[in-house]
């Protein structure tokens, strides 16, 4: 897929979802967020929206899959703080990520599609890496 067409996906995926995004800020108006974006949607809506056999062309499929490799990038980045260990993120291709949400969301409705990524970094392979804990400082 070119830029421009990534651009352009991107920009029908922000449309087509900003209801996720205004149902998300009204329920959360009164307490901080600690996570935000499709994976902190409702399941309901999101799993009639999400088409795996389209994969990345399919607008909803590309802002998720892009927020889930966002997401456990960040996971990784607590493990290795954590253990010096990680998730190879190629393990978690399109087709696992939007077909494991997919699956969790029709079975749990009324959940988060980030309880199902939790679910996929909690059973991935974790491998071992050279880290150097506390080299990350973001709390002042």
């Amino acid at each position: 897929m070119k830029v421009g067409r990534t651009c352009v996906a991107l920009a029908i995926a922000a449309a087509c979802l900003s209801g996720f995004a205004e149902v998300s800020a009204q329920e959360n108006k009164s307490e901080p967020l600690v996570t935000q974006g499709i994976g902190a949607s409702n399941c309901a809506k999101l799993a009639t929206d999400l088409k795996p056999a389209e994969g990345l062309n399919n607008p909803v499929n590309l802002m998720l899959y892009s927020w889930a490799q966002g997401y456990v990038s960040a996971a990784n980045v607590s493990l290795l703080e954590a253990g010096g260990k990680h998730v190879d993120v190629n393990a978690l291709d399109e087709a696992k990520v939007l077909n494991g949400v997919l699956d969790y969301c029709k079975a749990n409705p009324s959940g988060r599609p980030v309880s199902a990524l939790d679910e996929l970094i909690r059973k991935a392979k974790k491998l071992k890496a050279k880290w150097d804990a506390g080299t990350i400082s973001w709390d002042g």
